[in-house]
């Protein structure tokens, strides 16, 4: 497919976004869910009728400012059937490539953005745990949810070609309903309202989670579809100074395209920008400390991971780094982090702490934190849905 390198402004984002929506629908688009029938609003261009029935409850968005993304339904396809491997059977991936990283019942599993970032939906199983892993190229969202039975059908989950707020649109292949990524919650469509649980995930250097879980298993490349893995198509986006077909106005706060983990605890919504971690950081380290809704949070950051959106070749892409963040609080005690030249340790016991939240050295070596649910963003788009949320160090 042809690749494109975005320079500046809206207009070669548009370019970019076409040439990559012509390979997908060149590779073998599915034009409906399964069975044949077709996904909500599938074509748009067409005249069909959007979904949002008298029969259906009420959207819990305007379902106008839904908008066709170009593929049609599946155009990028889900991958339904995942294969893994173990990790000292890879050798697609360079040590700073980013994977999605995502743990449920004690098995842990990583979904390299290279992948990811041409199929955006896994459906997959973890830990017993049915469980869909998504990725948004458009807002650098990286988010797990476990995957619900509705009326003893267990479901599924779809590309609709769709965007709100810029932001990837599910649909379930069982109901046709639309669910937003960013929040996990369905929008239109018969299960309106039905909110997905979020499992923790966090983007992380491939070698970072490789160290923490040598028997962990990854997605293969092996995924059914031909796509040159590796290869961004959105190269230059996250640094093209506005997001793609976005049709609100961006808060001003941060620049759009700024990169942010967001947290919501109990009522209380707070973004970590990932300049202000960088800029504090130590030999390429930095944690801060904060409560969130009562509960005591650590963020920790660490150089070494590259983006997945700038060059055209994602291992050549600028250090953009890896956040994470975790409950402070292990077996009672609350833990005061802090980043030194040699990486991250807490002032109580002087052990030592790895971007994965594990203690590899000290009294608490083998320790893991909790992993708190998370998400990395783009700015214009954690604000978009989340308009009341804080920042951290403003």
């Amino acid at each position: 497919m042809p690749v494109l390198t975005l320079r500046r402004g809206r207009f070669v984002a548009f370019v970019l976004i076409g040439a990559f929506v012509l390979a997908a629908c060149s590779s073998g688009a599915r034009t409906g869910g399964e069975g044949g029938t077709a996904a909500p609003g599938a074509g748009n261009a067409g005249g069909e009728e959007t979904p949002g029935t008298a029969a259906e409850p009420s959207p819990l968005v305007d379902p106008d400012e839904i908008v066709s993304g170009g593929p049609p339904p599946d155009g990028i396809p889900p991958i339904d059937d995942p294969k893994f491997l173990a990790p000292d059977r890879v050798s697609f991936l360079d040590p700073n490539e980013p994977v999605l990283a995502v743990e449920v019942g004690g098995e842990d599993k990583a979904y390299p953005l290279r992948i990811m970032t041409w199929h955006e939906i896994v459906n997959d199983v973890i830990g017993g745990t049915p469980v869909t892993a998504t990725y948004c190229p458009l807002c650098n969202t990286g988010i797990a949810f476990e995957r619900p039975t509705i009326d003893g059908e267990l479901l599924d989950f779809g590309t609709s070609g769709k965007l709100y707020h810029s932001n990837l649109v599910m649909y379930d292949r069982q109901t046709d309903s639309y669910w937003a990524q960013a929040t996990g919650q369905a929008i239109v469509g018969p299960l309106t309202g039905e909110q997905l649980v979020f499992v923790p995930a966090r983007i992380l250097a491939w070698q970072d989670w490789k160290e923490a879980h040598p028997d962990g298993l990854v997605l293969s490349t092996d995924t059914g579809h031909a796509r040159d893995y590796g290869v961004n198509p959105y190269g230059g986006y996250d640094s093209s100074g506005f997001p793609f077909l976005f049709g609100g106005e961006p808060d001003r706060r941060l620049p759009p395209l700024s990169r942010v983990l967001g947290l919501s605890e109990a009522g209380e919504t707070i973004a970590f920008p990932y300049e202000v971690l960088e800029e504090g950081a130590v030999k390429g380290w930095n944690v801060v400390a904060t409560e969130v809704g009562g509960r005591e949070v650590a963020v920790f950051w660490k150089a070494g991971t590259v983006s997945a959106l700038d060059a055209a070749d994602i291992p050549s892409s600028r250090d953009v780094g890896a956040i994470a963040a975790y409950d402070a609080v292990v077996d009672g005690e609350r833990l005061t982090f802090e980043a030194t030249e040699a990486g991250i340790s807490d002032r109580e016991t002087g052990s030592s702490w790895s971007i994965t939240g594990l203690a590899v050295a000290g009294r608490f070596e083998g320790t893991q934190l909790e992993v708190l649910p998370a998400v990395d963003s783009f700015w214009f788009d954690w604000a978009a849905f989340h308009p009341d949320t804080e920042i951290y160090g403003a």
